[in-house]
């Protein structure tokens, strides 16, 4: 007869992590989260703000053919441009106008654009991480303009 002791079997190694595993796993990912989190969020915000842009110059189009029309800007601005990122605005005068882009969204809170008659850009406001310009339309946190 044999003992107990003789008759012991291997056991196959149970499937699954030990929790030192899953830990670092978790630790590892959460990294990779706070480093491309910012950044990603960053380009939708820069992919939302290249709107206000392209309506300003679309608009400041539509105002040069009207100008080219009546020799005035006064009148030009009835139907504002709509957008879910940005409301715009116009203030007219005779032989000049100043576009206005101001977000409007929790992405573009904050921010800013004018276009004038003459082609200048500005940036006079922007959120507390962003800069300002007077010069040129911001387009990134860096102050990178377009």
């Amino acid at each position: 007869m044999r003992h107990s002791n003789q008759l012991r079997r291997v056991r196959a190694p149970c499937g699954g992590f030990t929790l030192i595993e899953l830990m670092i796993t978790v630790a590892v990912i959460g990294i990779l989260v706070r480093v491309a989190l910012p950044s990603y969020l960053d380009y939708v915000k820069r992919g939302k703000i290249s709107e206000a842009f392209n309506t300003l110059s679309s608009y400041s189009l539509a105002l040069g053919q009207f100008y080219q029309d009546n020799r005035t800007y006064v009148g030009g601005c009835a139907t504002p441009p709509t957008s879910t990122n940005f409301t715009y605005s116009c203030t007219l005068a005779a032989t000049s106008y100043t576009l206005t882009a101001t977000g409007s969204t929790p992405a573009t809170t904050g921010f800013t654009y004018t276009l004038t008659d003459t082609g200048a850009r500005a940036t006079p406001a922007a959120p507390s991480n962003w800069t300002t310009s007077t010069t040129c339309w911001v387009n990134s946190r860096s102050g990178a303009c377009q």
